[in-house]
């Protein structure tokens, strides 16, 4: 391919990666092309996998198209975590000249008026900017119409958060009125309210883990596994953080050795790929997998 096809294919590509649309006339026009390259252009990245969307007369590509998605996996955020940024970045105050320029990177990647539509949840965005700032000014705050669902009950909280665990959409707060530190689910936070108050309990708070599971919890323990080929690619594929944990032993077999937080999604892994999963620690682990085992064995009247 000669270079100067290649730049303009590049740039096409940046171009239509843009947070808005161009019409083929535009394309030509600000890449110096015809109308009939541009769209050769186009059906040669939709041949080789890109989305291209069209929407009218115009045509952008999805930031979803498997190659796009390869390259900014490490730096890709899903819209919730986009408008949360948002509102983050919209909470400093406005003369901070990085906090501009941030916002202004965000707003040419993402739409943040397709993102405000109905179906997008801007409430728990903003409830996950108030959380990470009372976290950072050490503040208390009131969680509104909080529902439970170990109480059946839809109450006001007033807690000290002290730790976001993201990934899982929790928070972890200290409860004065329970005098118990505790796990709050965001999705089932009406609003989060911060208070004048600062934290006076900071000395019950208790330090939290996330293991490569995906868990959190106070407390780890160890598991090491073996796995053969289909357990590693699976691994890496559904829980990639446990992938620098990882120790190959030969052409066919890995070592795993990690903590956990608990043992449930480390089960169900293990127990789901029993043939190609060999358990080397623990004794608890071995123990919490036989009475998976016997329940699974009782129902299946084996």
């Amino acid at each position: 391919m000669e270079l100067g096809t290649f730049d303009r294919q590049l740039r096409l590509m940046v171009l239509l990666t843009q947070n808005r649309t161009y019409t083929l006339d535009e394309v030509a026009a600000k890449l110096s092309m015809s109308r009939r390259t541009a769209y050769r252009y186009l059906e040669l990245f939709r041949d080789t996998g890109f989305v291209v969307a069209k929407q009218g007369d115009c045509f952008r590509i999805d930031k979803s198209s498997p190659f796009l998605r390869d390259i900014t996996e490490r730096v890709h955020f899903t819209d919730d975590e986009a408008l949360t940024l948002r509102f983050l970045l919209e909470s400093v105050a406005q003369g901070d000249v990085r906090a501009r320029q941030l916002r202004r990177k965000l707003d040419r990647i993402y739409d943040f008026g397709i993102l405000a539509a109905p179906d997008t949840n801007t409430a728990q965005a903003a409830n996950h900017a108030r959380l990470y700032e009372a976290v950072r000014s050490r503040r208390q705050v009131v969680l509104h119409d909080y529902s439970s669902s170990s109480s059946h009950s839809t109450d006001d909280r007033v807690v000290e958060p002290y730790a976001i665990i993201a990934d899982a959409g929790v928070v972890y707060c200290f409860e004065p009125r329970s005098m118990r530190n505790k796990t709050f689910k965001i999705s089932r936070i009406g609003r989060v309210e911060i208070l004048d108050l600062l934290w006076h309990n900071e000395q019950h708070h208790t330090r939290v883990f996330t293991d490569p599971f995906g868990c959190i919890g106070p407390t780890r323990q160890r598991v090491v596994l073996r796995l053969g080929r289909r357990a590693h690619h699976l691994l890496i594929e559904e829980y990639p953080s446990a992938a620098a944990l990882l120790r190959q032993e030969g052409d066919e077999a890995w070592l795993l050795d990690c903590e956990v937080c608990m043992f449930d999604v480390v089960g169900r892994f293990v127990m789901g790929l029993i043939a190609d999963v060999e358990v080397v620690e623990s004794d608890d682990f071995r123990g919490f997998l036989r009475q998976k085992a016997a329940v699974l064995t009782k129902k299946l009247g084996l």
